[in-house]
């Protein structure tokens, strides 16, 4: 029998902390991904030390501490 380890990805902040700062999983998909896009073209983040080393995960984080926010 074959195991096949699937990789769990992001682990913080979770899909349930994020959802909290946004009204809709839509905006905050959107949101994050526009972030993302203007830290992988040269911007700073706004948080220290994240945990993540990939952008999308930096901008899902700046949302959660309330660094970046979703109008």
């Amino acid at each position: 029998m074959r195991h096949i380890r699937i990789k769990d990805g992001m682990r913080y902040p979770s899909i349930d902390q994020l959802v909290t700062k946004s009204k809709s999983k839509y905006k905050l998909v959107i949101g994050a991904a526009i972030r993302a896009r203007q830290i992988n073209e040269g911007d700073q983040p706004l948080i220290e030390n994240p945990h993540s080393k990939k952008a999308i995960g930096i901008a899902l984080e700046e949302i959660y501490e309330g660094k970046v926010e979703i109008k």
